[in-house]
């Protein structure tokens, strides 16, 4: 072989080992942009995932909330209807009775009623003696005596209940010295 074909033939080879380096390159280019490509679906596709479990998280906070408030309401409407029978009954056992077994009945009777209202989670908004507040009392009548301090209720005409934080019903009450 003469020199002029050794170095045709090592031309030769550069240019093939070129043409493969050169399309290496080009190919590793086409896989960087598809790795960039893949990777910003993935955000996306991560991010919309973490949208729809926040929005999940929240609807099911909302809904548990709802099923709470619904629950609430209920109790309040079972004692407001309640509320009535509880005070014909207390009215009732403050009568004279001649028959002392009747009489016993009837408390017992109103132990259950009061009991169950308990059981919804009403209690009894504490009135006589207390300051008037009127977010608790409601003042049917005002009176001077000099028994009772500043603003005070002295007496108690129908009793308060609330449930919580909410007033199922105020006590409607007399004030003192107003």
């Amino acid at each position: 072989m003469s020199k002029k074909e050794k170095e045709e033939k090592v031309l030769d080879l550069e240019q093939e080992n070129m043409e493969p380096a050169d399309a290496s390159v080009e190919e590793a280019g086409v896989q960087a942009e598809e790795l960039e490509k893949l990777k910003a679906e993935t955000a996306e596709l991560n991010d919309r995932l973490l949208r729809q479990y926040a929005e999940f998280d929240n609807f099911r906070k909302r809904t548990a909330k709802e099923k709470l408030e619904i629950t609430n309401y209920t109790k309040v409407l079972c004692i407001q209807e309640m509320l009535g029978a509880v005070d014909n009954f207390e009215r009732a056992l403050s009568m004279e009775c001649q028959d002392p077994e009747y009489k016993k009945g009837m408390e017992m009777i109103f132990g259950q009623m009061a009991e169950t209202i308990k059981k919804l989670g009403a209690e009894e908004i504490p009135a006589e003696g207390a300051p008037f507040d009127p977010n608790f009392h409601e003042a049917i009548q005002q009176v001077e005596d000099e028994a009772f301090g500043e603003n005070t209720v002295c007496r108690v005409l129908q009793k308060g209940y609330r449930l919580g934080d909410k007033v199922i019903r105020p006590a409607r009450v007399v004030v003192a010295n107003p």
